[in-house]
């Protein structure tokens, strides 16, 4: 039976046959846990997250109430997978020299709320950290930036450095079921069903903020339609495509600054 004309679907059925065909032919990755995890630290080092030695990028470990993270002291372009440090909850290091970052105590609280969540970034990106100073919520307004639409949280008010249990709790309850956070006067947070989707997704977050800033210099910025909003939203954020999109942008760092 030959193949139906396209010129003849509808675009329901145009996206799901796009699905079907990124599912067969959008490669998955051969990376490991902890070369997903130094690669998200160059990739966003690569991509306006730089901030010297502040943020801080965990995935669960493969024991529950573990996970690995960066070493204090480095940057996320010296992050390797052999300098990755494996912590519990309390941050004690159970594998690796050095010590995390303190401010990882709220990754802590955020998994434990969140069961669903694989992998934590917190940065202090510039355009976002530009944006969080004006105390006003992140405004999803283009295709490019619909990953994040009705997913992103606000936290108006800085509760200071988040190394307490105070700030871990405040920060796990704002985020609530959302994968996104904006802290004011502070940074994002992004919280992922897995690596890769973590890693686009505070991409796709510091992209709309600079968006942000530079149309809101212009004039006020329209809504876009919110059923086509979640459509291109459900569109972008699937596995496959979420690999594809990890796997292009580590080839682009790797032949930057290889491990």
């Amino acid at each position: 039976m030959g193949q139906p004309d396209s010129f003849s679907l509808d675009k329901t059925s145009l996206m799901a046959k796009s699905q079907e065909d990124m599912r067969a032919h959008l490669d998955e990755g051969t990376y490991s846990m902890r070369e997903k995890v130094a690669l998200t630290c160059r990739i966003l080092f690569h991509n306006g997250h730089d901030s010297g030695l502040a943020g801080q990028i965990t995935t669960r470990g493969e024991t529950a109430g573990t996970f690995l993270t960066q070493r204090l002291g480095l940057g996320f372009d010296e992050i390797s997978p052999d300098n990755l440090l494996l912590v519990d909850e309390h941050l004690r290091v159970l594998e690796g020299t050095g010590m995390p970052n303190p401010a990882n105590r709220f990754h802590s609280w955020v998994y434990r709320a969140r069961p669903d969540v694989t992998c934590i970034v917190h940065s202090h990106a510039f355009h976002t950290a530009a944006l969080s100073m004006l105390e006003v919520p992140l405004q999803v307004s283009h295709m490019d930036t619909c990953i994040l639409y009705e997913d992103v949280a606000f936290v108006p008010k800085w509760p200071g450095v988040p190394v307490g249990n105070d700030e871990g709790e405040l920060i796990s309850a704002a985020l609530g079921t959302k994968r996104a956070l904006l802290l004011a006067h502070h940074g994002l947070l992004v919280a992922g069903r897995t690596v890769e989707e973590a890693c686009v997704i505070a991409l796709a977050f510091e992209r709309a903020a600079k968006m942000q800033l530079m149309a809101m210099a212009a004039g006020p910025i329209q809504p876009i339609d919110p059923n086509l909003a979640r459509e291109a939203r459900d569109w972008i954020n699937t596995p496959r495509r979420n690999s594809a999109a990890f796997a292009y942008y580590a080839r682009r760092t790797l032949a930057a600054a290889p491990f």
